[in-house]
């Protein structure tokens, strides 16, 4: 990438979102504003023995339905879950975009859609066949369903997508790093359009078991921030962002709904379970300098927000490190309350929120907040929503690993 040529501005011109509150971004938004909570006993699993018996699922889905007019990509629907969600989702953000397809310049076109577990789905049906069931042979499409860069490739078959095409995968920020690859690409010239975000379907007899051993699933609901918090919730999904250079979009006419203003990211090098407070920190005013902004010029962040007790005091201790005083006017939520953790797919969704927060000026609630944790003591809008006129939010994503990944969306010029 050119070193010498000034960077490229870079705006949303399409959103899709696929989640267990929303199946696409006016009924999910709609679902947001009220507050609405998608944890629900957890369905599907035929095993019993589960100590952890909820979950945010997408329960009511017909794949078939919403991608019957796909032409170029066959076998879309013959996939694993996790592509079914990001092709919807994509989907639903192409549409919104207005762009023709296929794109008419496809080597600069980018499709950068991952997912932190990939087809985790089609290889517990696979090992079942051959472990349980003692079936001489899995389903003939169980290796390309179960590849990571699968939703990424069916998306860019369909598409016509013929420039950059992968995933990424940085377990709860996969989202996030796939929309700031991409913001860096078209920055410096390297395509004009993007298509990105990630997707998750991991709910799973087998990935229920392996967080339970974690002891980091709550057996009652999903409370960040709350003085009783006690684990997060699984959840699943896709949130997917078209992005384009602002000359693309503006020679088009294209309606902008946002500018991605800023990206940072970083690593805390230092334990594979227990976040840092620096890491999340420096990523923040990483993406604070990349937008060119002040503390004092972000009007709501979106935060990580998982309701684990090391996460949310280390989050909050970051926020208050990095904006000083202002923090404590800063409006902070977590809307993982509401969709729960979409695990690689939650910054994808969060940058739907985010955006969506920012077009139609309110603050989404943290739901389920009656009594804080003292140690945060941050504004969490609690358990209701409130209007404000919005400029510039901030999204963060902080994963296991200690890989962070910030974004900040602004009002569009």
């Amino acid at each position: 990438m050119s070193k010498n040529r000034e960077k490229r501005r870079v705006v949303v011109t399409g959103m899709g979102v696929v989640s267990p509150i929303g199946l696409t971004v006016p009924d999910f938004w709609t679902s947001i504003r009220a507050g609405t909570c998608g944890v629900t006993e957890l369905t599907g699993i035929p095993e019993t023995d589960l100590k952890i018996q909820i979950a945010a699922q997408i329960k009511q889905v017909d794949h078939k339905a919403r991608l019957r007019h796909w032409k170029r990509d066959k076998l879309v629907t013959m996939g694993d879950r996790y592509s079914w969600f990001a092709a919807m989702a994509a989907d639903e953000a192409v549409k919104m975009s207005g762009l023709e397809t296929p794109f008419v310049d496809p080597y600069r076109t980018a499709c950068i859609i991952g997912s932190g577990a990939g087809g985790l789905t089609t290889l517990e049906t696979a090992y079942r066949d051959l472990f349980i069931l003692n079936k001489k042979a899995t389903h003939p499409l169980t290796l390309l369903r179960i590849i990571g860069s699968s939703g990424a490739a069916h998306v860019g078959i369909e598409f016509g997508v013929k420039g950059p095409t992968f995933a990424t995968c940085s377990a709860c920020s996969t989202a996030t790093h796939a929309i700031g690859m991409a913001k860096d690409y078209i920055e410096n010239g390297v395509v004009d359009v993007a298509i990105a975000g990630a997707s998750e379907a991991a709910i799973t007899y087998g990935t229920m078991k392996a967080w339970q051993a974690l002891h980091v699933l709550s057996p009652e609901g999903c409370f960040p921030f709350s003085k009783t918090r006690n684990g997060t919730v699984l959840g699943e999904g896709a949130g997917v962002l078209v992005l384009e250079s602002y000359e693309h979009a503006k020679a088009r006419g294209a309606t902008i709904y946002a500018e991605l203003t800023g990206y940072g990211t970083t690593s805390d090098s230092g334990d594979m379970v227990k976040p840092s407070v620096e890491g999340p920190r420096e990523a923040m005013k990483m993406a604070l300098a990349d937008a060119g902004l002040q503390t004092t010029d972000i009007d709501y962040l979106n935060a990580h927000g998982t309701a684990t007790a090391d996460n949310d005091r280390n989050e909050t201790k970051a926020i208050k490190e990095l904006f000083g005083d202002y923090a404590y006017k800063l409006p902070v939520s977590s809307t993982k309350s509401m969709h729960g953790h979409a695990l690689g797919a939650g910054g994808g969704i969060e940058a739907v929120v985010s955006i969506m927060a920012l077009k139609e000026g309110f603050l989404p609630p943290t739901v389920g907040l009656t009594e804080p944790d003292p140690e945060c003591d941050l504004d969490y809008v609690p358990n209701v929503g409130r209007e404000k006129k919005l400029r510039h939010v901030m999204s963060n994503s902080f994963a296991f690993g200690g890989l962070n990944a910030v974004l900040v969306f602004s009002q569009p010029k």
